[in-house]
């Protein structure tokens, strides 16, 4: 009876609520979908109030009343993250950008670094004990409500109650306007669909089974989401929970299960969807909403193990810095907290990070891989944080690579049009060698058939796929770790050195049609090492030279076997019937392995070497043999 009674005595119009705001204030409103849109439009249809600063963490409403200039006098608008809605009244100036990390506006407002005097926030309708919850929008709304001057509450029995640290008690309310209307909804629009799905391909590769996942603010992640379905008991610890998570919930493919922090429960600090959305967290204990500087710290983070941070920019450069935030001078977005994730990520064990962007924009006319930022952009990720860049074109790997790997990394993952002047710019730079060739402007998606994976008699598993430029390091590596033999049996010469320049004729001659050089790739603690090559070449109109070398450690486990197998599928494709090889007599290892692969071959003994000619079609099984004195 008391609860009721005290909610009795605070339960007043919009208007009345709004009246008490006194000019010169500084207000907080909710965040995103959890605006309170009536408290909204009572504080700005009220004339009386001038000189009103507005905080808010996401926007979207008030985008509305900008048009009207008479509202941009009388309200300044200070905004932690700048949605599209409000982009035109950014744009106009009529809007002020606090850059900071989600995670530390609660201590702002606890310092009073910001203060604030009234904090205009949607809840729940109050329980018998007298909690309504914040629902959607727990975030930064509420440290505003804990350090407000009073506190203005729409009740709207559409608001979801979560479970979490969003519950408020009426005792830390001073007016209460009940009001039903439907919340605010969140759909994003992908702008070019086709090649969402190829770096939602490419992301995939990156995700293993049992990971925690953290999606960023923007379209590209939400639609990335939809391509996991063949994943299996990822947990989530993130900022945000949208519609596209949902289906995975109910999928069975997000479980929370191998979670080792906060298992079973799915952690964020707001929520941004449609109804359906909303519906499906309210009441469901399988989400937890905390607040932003709890979910958003790197320390909390890194608590998960493996960790999966996947983001989105405006723009990454060749160095690995990434901008998400503006576009040279302008504001688009926000700092958020994609920094501590990627941090936190960075200190999970076995967490990776992400970076996806699509690689071009403006109708493909300019290129989101940079050269350099452009004049005035800001930097939200540091190079040295950046893990995996990701776009349409493939993946680049940037930690623990020195510049010169970074960006022959990136200039490969750019749309092909731009890759030689990525490559120019990093010259000017002083990035790369000046003798440095571009990546080839080739979409090599048609590739990705060509990768595959086998497991070997000792345990260990494989995985190929083809020779790009930025392997150039580790092929060299591969090279020195043979026997002097092995390269000898190879090369037919006696090789010290293998130099860039020597790797660089190598790839600068791969179509990946016509000629093309597989990698076999085997795990060395964290990093992957090349164990194996295997090349084929046009030597005659279909038919192409083929060679092989693996690596001593890895040899009689059927890895040549393996290796010349997938050559032959790949040659096959692109128009060979048969290959051609010349090799020592003494390397009785190499003529064993394409003698029982092609026992039709048609063996020519020449001095000092042996060349076979080998037909993918076998007619019998059985061989013609030459011999030539």
């Amino acid at each position: 009876m008391r609860v009721e009674a005290e909610l009795k005595a605070k339960i007043v119009t919009a208007r009345e609520a709004v009246s008490k705001i006194e000019n010169g204030s500084r207000v907080f409103i909710g965040s995103a979908c959890g605006e309170p849109r009536h408290l909204i439009q009572a504080m700005i249809g009220d004339q009386r109030l001038q000189d009103i600063m507005i905080y808010q963490m996401l926007a979207i409403t008030l985008a509305e009343y900008l048009v009207d200039d008479d509202v941009a006098q009388r309200f300044a608008i200070k905004l932690f993250f700048t949605s599209p809605t409000m982009m035109q009244a950014c744009l106009e100036g009529k809007i002020d950008y606090v850059p900071t990390y989600l995670s530390e506006i609660p201590h702002l407002f606890d310092s009073n670094q910001i203060g604030l005097d009234v904090a205009l926030v949607q809840i729940s309708p109050p329980d018998q004990f007298g909690y309504g919850s914040l629902g959607v929008s727990i975030d930064v709304t509420r440290a505003a409500v804990k350090n407000a001057g009073f506190v203005i509450a729409q009740v709207n029995p559409r608001m979801p109650r979560t479970f979490g640290d969003g519950f408020i008690h009426t005792d830390e309310i001073d007016y209460l306007v009940p009001f039903e209307e439907p919340l605010v909804e969140y759909t994003p629009t992908i702008a070019d669909e086709e090649a969402a799905m190829r770096i939602a391909y490419y992301v995939s590769e990156l995700i293993d089974d049992g990971s925690t996942l953290q999606v960023g603010y923007g379209h590209l992640p939400y639609m990335i989401l939809g391509f996991l379905n063949n994943k299996n008991d990822l947990g989530i610890h993130t900022n945000m929970i949208t519609d596209a998570f949902i289906p995975l919930f109910k999928s069975g493919v997000i479980t929370n299960r191998k979670k080792n922090f906060l298992p079973n429960r799915a952690v964020a600090s707001f929520c941004q969807g449609t109804r359906s959305t909303y519906d499906f967290i309210d009441g469901n204990p399988s989400f937890l909403f905390e607040t932003a500087d709890f979910v958003n710290r790197a320390n909390i983070v890194a608590l998960n193990d493996n960790f999966v941070s996947l983001s989105s920019a405006i723009q990454v450069d060749l160095t690995g810095q990434v901008c998400s935030d503006s576009l040279g001078r302008r504001f688009f977005s926000g700092t958020g907290d994609q920094a501590n994730f990627i941090r936190g990520a960075g200190l999970s064990k076995g967490g990776v990070s992400i970076i996806a962007l699509p690689s071009t924009a403006k109708g493909r006319t300019v290129s989101r891989i940079v050269a350099n930022l452009g004049e005035g952009a800001g930097v939200a990720a540091l190079r040295a944080d950046v893990n995996f860049v990701v776009t349409e074109y493939g993946i680049a790997h940037l930690k623990g690579k020195s510049i010169y790997q970074r960006a022959i990394e990136l200039a490969q993952i750019a749309h092909p049009s731009f890759r030689e002047s990525l490559i120019e710019g990093a010259k000017q730079s002083g990035y790369i060698f000046r003798d440095q060739l571009p990546p080839p402007a080739i979409d090599l998606m048609f590739t990705e058939e060509y990768k595959s994976r086998t497991r070997l008699g000792n345990g260990k598993t494989i995985s190929v796929r083809p020779l790009l430029p930025s392997d150039e390091i580790s092929y060299r590596k591969f090279f020195y770790s043979l026997r002097e033999e092995t390269i000898f049996y190879r090369f037919f010469a006696k090789m010290d050195l293998f130099t860039h320049r020597m790797a660089q004729r190598h790839w600068a001659n791969l179509d990946y049609r016509k000629s093309l050089t597989l990698i076999g790739l085997v795990r060395n603690k964290g990093s992957k090492e090349i164990m194996a090559i295997a090349t084929y070449a046009s030597a005659e109109k279909d038919r192409a030279e083929v060679a092989l070398v693996v690596r001593d450690d890895f040899q009689n486990l059927g890895v040549a076997k393996y290796l010349l197998k997938q050559l032959e599928e790949i040659a096959t494709k692109n128009g060979y019937r048969g290959f051609y090889a010349t090799v020592l007599p003494e390397n009785k290892a190499m003529l064993h392995v394409f003698e029982k692969a092609y026992p039709n071959a048609v063996i020519r003994y020449d001095p000092g070497e042996v060349s076979l000619t080998m037909d993918f079609m076998q007619q019998a099984p059985q061989k013609e043999v030459e011999t030539l004195g």
